[in-house]
């Protein structure tokens, strides 16, 4: 027999290469996607056999002639691999796919294997459980409620924990059905959407709500630590909006207190002359006003900064106290926080006065500002001298600031006697 002998099959063909005394075997050529194979046979018949069969395989388009048999043993090792995945998750993956992200990431681990990077991951990061997000926001509630308070530190404010809560059952309201682990930045970015209409403030709170809650989440497994949420684009904080200051008159001033009730007198006065904020009011005890000599003492329980301050109290403010000298205990104000607001806006009503926002408390501080400069002014007002600065210098000449802290009680009748005065206060 005459070698090489050719095996065609239409326009395939392959090539049996005799003995040699160099090569005792059969080989069989042939090419694949223009790469030339080799293969050896003892015998002639089994080379025949595998020429006829690559042949037929090249003709009808088949790749699998492209494999060698070690290669195509593989294959099919590998394909076993896959199948028994599927069969144990569900989860169907091609052995191109399979073989793409093993390359992917092996390329990206600079010489550590993935089974590696698989183990550190697994060792840092906790078995996240599935939880609604209203599931969570109630339980988190819940868990703020129980929480003991600190001594020394004063109760949680009620108006921002009703506040709090709203928020957070509004940002549960927009996803409903869907667990804390399916949150996206693009979820986050359409709540934030929808609050479009808020001024800068109130997404900033809102951004702060959803940024403790989702901190607490982590601990308790219903998000993982990684989760990058807060890179949203929407969950950044925004330069809130600058506030427009407008602040009473001496005469607004000098017509509330000659006409409010023996109950909210002293409220008013220590907001416009001693610039306590309204939180800090509805908190003040008679034992802080009287503490501290010729002072009214904000602790650091009352105050927003929960730092202690003093601020002073001057000739004016000392005359609407006084009647109210013998109350050593107590809160200043008796009643509700609603019955408080509901009050005051009663009395200015009545007075034609129009409502300013913070107004007592941005006429103490522009007034005084007037008349002792950013430093003594931060100070009582327990803000800093770079907020004076920016927000309330020029707004009051000092003439004006020398008629609102010379107000003083006009007729006798105004300042009650103390036996007059309800004890029970209003509600």
């Amino acid at each position: 027999m005459r070698f090489p002998k050719r095996i065609r099959h239409r326009r395939a063909e392959a090539v049996i290469y005799g003995k040699s005394k160099a090569y005792p075997f059969y080989r069989l050529a042939y090419r694949v996607n223009g790469r030339r194979r080799m293969a050896s046979f003892a015998t002639y018949s089994e080379a025949k056999g595998e020429a006829e069969k690559k042949v037929r395989e090249l003709a009808g388009g088949s790749q699998v002639a492209a494999l060698s048999a070690a290669q195509a043993r593989d294959a099919l090792a590998a394909l076993d691999r896959l199948g028994d995945f599927r069969r144990q998750t569900g989860r169907s993956v091609s052995l191109l796919r399979a073989v793409s992200l093993f390359c992917d990431a092996e390329g990206r681990l600079n010489g550590r294997s993935l089974g590696e990077a698989v183990d550190g991951f697994l060792a840092n990061v906790a078995t996240v459980k599935r939880k609604d997000v209203a599931e969570a926001v109630e339980e988190y509630l819940a868990e703020r409620m129980a929480r003991p308070v600190p001594k020394n530190r004063r109760p949680p404010s009620p108006v921002y924990e009703a506040n709090l809560a709203a928020w957070l059952r509004e940002f549960a309201g927009t996803f409903p059905a869907t667990g804390v682990s399916d949150l996206t930045r693009d979820f986050l970015n359409l709540y934030m959407q929808t609050r479009a209409e808020l001024a800068a403030k109130s997404r900033n709170d809102r951004r702060a709500a959803v940024k403790m809650f989702l901190g607490w989440c982590v601990t308790r497994d219903y998000l993982s630590p990684p989760h990058r949420l807060l890179e949203a684009s929407s969950m950044k904080r925004e330069d809130a909006d600058v506030e427009e200051i407008d602040f009473h008159r001496p005469a607004e001033l000098q017509a509330m207190l000659d006409n409010a009730d023996p109950e909210l007198r002293p409220m008013i006065a220590m907001g416009g002359l001693a610039g306590l904020r309204m939180e800090e009011l509805l908190r003040m005890t008679w034992a802080d006003v009287w503490r501290v000599p010729g002072h009214v003492e904000v602790t650091a329980r009352l105050a927003k900064t929960r730092a202690r301050r003093l601020v002073e109290i001057r000739p004016a403010l000392a005359q609407w106290l006084e009647p109210y000298r013998a109350r050593s205990a107590g809160p200043v104000w008796t009643g509700s926080r609603d019955g408080f607001f509901a009050a005051l806006a009663s009395l200015r009503a009545s007075l034609e006065i129009p409502s300013r926002r913070n107004g007592l408390r941005h006429s103490f501080i522009s007034f005084s500002h007037a008349l002792h400069g950013e430093n003594l002014t931060s100070v009582e007002a327990g803000t800093s001298p770079d907020m004076i600065h920016s927000h309330y210098k020029g707004l009051a000449t000092k003439a004006e600031a020398e008629k609102w802290f010379n107000v003083m009680p006009t007729r006798a009748e105004n300042v009650i006697p103390l036996s007059a005065v309800s004890p029970k206060g209003a509600h």
